[in-house]
């Protein structure tokens, strides 16, 4: 029925129409695919409609961040469409199936496509309109996407509302904050674009430039500023919700005070929401800011005056165990008003004479503040827990510290200090910290793992500067006391390669802000408190009656020691809803020596299938085994598993063998465990590993990643997409590590979307579509089942004629492939080539051919139902 639907609804060429189903979760989500020009580029589309198609209703358009497409983005919008949305995703130029050059949100590029589109949702029938052309519309998204909604809404009037998040302002500010060049961000956007060639000339000679400058100059500055939201910062009038990361050293929290502190001054409602998480990692609170974003487009979009979108200035605030789970707490505090960065200063004195202290020639050692990008969320967490990594190198830092505070206080906002630079060079490039000391001096805390740099033009003749801090949120506890270090390097950054010598003291207090009108919301009184004496008494009572002892965990299973993997049943439910499933009913085993591959659409559930299965999170239903061990967060049966997903991150400056050795030795297990050289081995790198990582090609790295996924041999070998970026020699090396992996009675599970490579690489299959098992076996059994033709036709027939071809007896499905239909027969008596032949011809079908079909690719879809939508 949902076929015969989409033949009707869509016109021929228009685009490629699916139905998601959304079983009690209200009704079915229809979208549309269509690649639209503009501006010479071609801008791949999805556009998402639920329910009534009479009823007229606002639109959404939502982007990805940098380096994704417009599958990121799906499952909000079929959300947003099931609140009665019209929602258009779309994949930016240079990304996904879009065409065109990276143009950083050019005006002429990515905005004018952003404006191209609302163009398009203002002929659609079921869009409100609020005059001819106009349609109601708001914008949302993150990171890139953030920045285009608010960059569009300053160019274009149509624009209702916007909710950008963890986005930036000014992008010369963000990578070259105060004239200082943030390297290592800057390399990672080249890198994540897919190289200097994706990007528009101008952009890539103007990296190249300042990358081999150390700083930026003029022309780049202009560049990027000219592409940011505050080129037209007094045109962005329009309903404004912000959420910005706390630990995110790309956009910190003063690029979304720029954001707000501008839009409210046009005049319009703000409200900022400073998050856990960020571009350095941590918990981006999804679930809690798509509803905060759905309601805000509920108020603005829809009219209704009644929904609450929440106070205006949120933080969430993190500190101390859940001793219940091990997660860090988490607890929020608002304000009516957004307080800035520097409300409700308080003076701190600061001890310490005048220093002098060294830039080292090159620029080496780095000090070490983060990892941005790479390690950031760790040590975030870690500075949560009061637990400080930073490095600051003896003779490269001066530091002054205040008495131990008196009482417990808050820092939110930037804190900030005058100080007297003088240089033996004209500039003198410094980074700033506020460092958090614990009273006996032993451990100190970087908040956030941020860093402030400023570089002090002039200052060989001695020159004052005030010194703005991060902006952060960060309790400070009675009997601590506050450490401002100001170095000379930062690995995050370029400082100059000349060696020289900065004399630094200060001109005053530390002015820390403290907000006092954010009030952290109350902590409930726990649970327990109430069942807890009512419980054990009734537990007391059943162990004496019973006489026997619960196990916190399932026992062993003798039977099957010696099984890499039986997953039995397995369920997972999306969070906070009780009946729709990411995975649901999952069994399959997986038996040593053989090469699994995990195959399945976006959002089939496999990554959530691997996640539960490596004990990152747990199922709701359901049971894994790994060796007839039952798998819980962390399991000792887990150091049999050794897995590589979505990319390992590895110390550009080091050489492979060097990356490997560290990360084997974070794990405090003993060296000889490691068995790297049979890693090695395994991976073939050959001489490569003695050279430093930043030289090692796309498929040199993901060998790298292999090897360090294999160390120490483990018994069963989880793979997420291991070739991807490589070239056909590099996937062909890829596929004979895998075998050789497993030729030694090991086990790999692989998960990919290369049917074609899948097909000569792996011994057996999974097939998952839509959170359940499809099917399951040797991949021999699965392509030459025999219950998949080709039909061959003499010349194409419309979807309608295809929708009764699906319909037959016998038929379980029918899809179109390149050479004709591809159908799939249900087994039953009625399913054979000898009765399905008169049926076809009695619908008048122009058969050419028909026979058996081998591909796995084709077996794939059909199993599918033909989409992988």
């Amino acid at each position: 029925m949902i076929a015969a639907a989409a033949a009707v609804a869509v016109l021929a060429g228009v685009g490629t129409w699916s139905a998601v189903a959304s079983e009690d979760n209200g009704p079915a989500v229809k979208r549309v695919d269509r690649l639209m020009d503009s501006g010479g580029a071609r801008i791949d589309t999805s556009y998402f409609t639920a329910g009534d198609p009479d009823t007229k209703r606002p639109a959404i358009l939502i982007g990805h961040g940098f380096g994704g497409s417009k599958a990121d983005v799906r499952e909000q919008a079929e959300d947003l469409a099931r609140d009665g949305y019209a929602v258009l995703t779309w994949s930016a130029r240079g990304f996904g199936k879009s065409t065109g050059r990276i143009g950083l949100n050019d005006p002429k590029g990515e905005v004018a496509d952003a404006r191209k589109l609302i163009d398009w949702l203002a002929t659609r029938p079921e869009v409100r309109l609020d005059k001819d052309g106009d349609p109601r519309v708001g914008m949302t998204g993150a990171s890139y996407a953030g920045a285009v909604s608010l960059l569009t809404a300053g160019y274009d009037r149509r624009v209702d509302a916007v909710a950008p998040q963890i986005t930036y302002w000014n992008l010369a500010d963000a990578l070259f904050p105060d004239g200082v060049f943030k390297k290592l961000w800057a390399g990672l956007f080249i890198n994540t674009g897919g190289g200097c060639e994706k990007f528009e000339k101008r952009l890539c000679a103007m990296y190249e430039r300042v990358a081999e400058a150390g700083r930026p100059d003029a022309e780049a500055r202009k560049l990027l500023a000219e592409r940011s939201p505050a080129a037209v910062g007094d045109r962005i009038r329009v309903p404004t919700y912000l959420a910005q990361g706390q630990t995110d050293s790309l956009f910190p929290l003063g690029q979304g005070d720029a954001i707000a502190q501008a839009v409210r001054a046009n005049g319009a409602p703000v409200s900022v929401d400073w998050i856990a998480g960020g571009h350095d990692g941590g918990d981006r609170e999804q679930d809690r800011v798509e509803g905060r974003v759905n309601d805000w487009f509920d108020r603005y979009l829809k009219d209704d005056k009644s929904t609450d979108t929440g106070p205006a200035f949120r933080v969430t605030r993190t500190g101390g165990v859940d001793s219940t789970d091990g997660a860090a707490r988490k607890r929020g505090a608002s304000a009516d008003t957004y307080p800035g960065l520097e409300s409700g200063p308080r003076a701190v004195p600061l001890r310490g004479r005048e220093q002098t202290f060294d830039n080292p020639a090159g620029a080496g050692p780095p000090a070490i503040s983060g990892l941005p990008g790479v390690g950031g969320s760790r040590l975030s967490q870690f500075a949560s827990l009061g637990v400080g990594i930073s490095v600051d190198f003896p003779g490269q830092f001066a530091k002054f510290d205040s008495a131990p505070v008196r009482d417990d206080f808050r820092i939110t906002g930037s804190p900030t200090v005058r100080a007297h630079v003088k240089s033996s060079s004209d500039d003198a490039v410094l980074f700033a910290k506020v460092y958090d000391v614990s009273p006996d001096g032993k451990q100190q805390v970087l908040p956030s793992q941020l860093v402030s740099p400023v570089r002090v033009t002039g200052a060989r003749q001695g020159k004052d500067v005030e010194l703005r801090l991060p902006a952060v949120d960060h309790k400070v506890q009675k009997g601590h006391h506050l450490r401002l270090a100001l170095s000379s390097t930062d690995f995050g950054y370029a400082s100059p390669y000349e060696p020289a010598k900065y004399t630094v003291s200060l001109k005053g207090d530390l002015k820390v802000p403290t907000a006092p009108g954010v009030d952290t919301a109350a902590a409930p009184l726990p649970a327990w408190v109430w069942w807890l004496p009512a419980a054990g008494a009734v537990l007391a009572l059943a162990l004496l009656v019973t006489a026997r002892r619960r196990t916190t965990a399932p026992a062993p299973d003798p039977a099957l020691a010696e099984v890499p993997l039986r997953i039995t049943d397995l369920s997972k439910r999306y969070a906070k809803s009780s009946d729709r499933y990411a995975v649901r009913d999952v069994s399959f085993t997986v038996e040593k020596g053989q090469v699994l591959g995990l195959l399945g659409p976006n959002g089939a559930g496999k990554t959530t299938t691997l996640r539960m299965l490596m004990g990152l999170i747990r199922p709701d239903a359901g049971e894994i085994r790994v060796f007839g061990q039952a798998i819980r967060p962390g399991a000792p049966v887990l150091s049999r598993v050794g897995a590589f997903v979505e990319g390992a991150g590895f110390l550009p400056h080091l050489s492979g063998r060097e990356n490997l050795e560290l990360y084997w030795k974070a794990t405090g297990r003993p060296a000889e465990d490691a068995h790297l050289d049979e890693a090695l081995e395994i991976a073939g790198l050959g001489d490569a590993l003695a050279r430093a990582v930043r030289t090692y090609s796309q498929g040199m790295r993901q060998r790298l990643a292999i090897a360090q996924a294999m160390l120490g041999l483990p018994d069963l070998l989880i793979l997420d997409e291991p070739t991807n970026g490589l070239d056909p020699p590099q996937i062909r090396e890829m596929r004979e590590v895998m075998i050789r992996y497993a030729r030694g009675g090991r086990t790999v599970i692989v998960s990919s979307h290369l049917l074609a490579e899948v097909e000569q690489s792996c011994t057996h299959l999974v097939v998952m579509d839509r959170g359940r098992l499809v099917q399951a076996g040797p991949v021999a059994d699965i392509v030459g089942s025999g219950d998949t033709l080709l039909v061959g036709l003499a010349e194409d027939i419309p979807d309608p004629l295809v929708d009764k071809v699906a319909a037959l007896p016998g038929v379980a499905s029918a899809v179109r492939a390149e050479d004709g239909l591809l159908v799939r027969l249900d087994g039953t008596e009625h399913a054979s080539a000898v009765r399905l032949l008169p049926e076809l011809v009695r619908l008048d079908l122009p058969v050419q051919s028909m026979g058996p079909h081998r591909r796995l690719e084709d077996a794939f879809l059909t199993l599918i139902g033909g989409t992988t939508a």
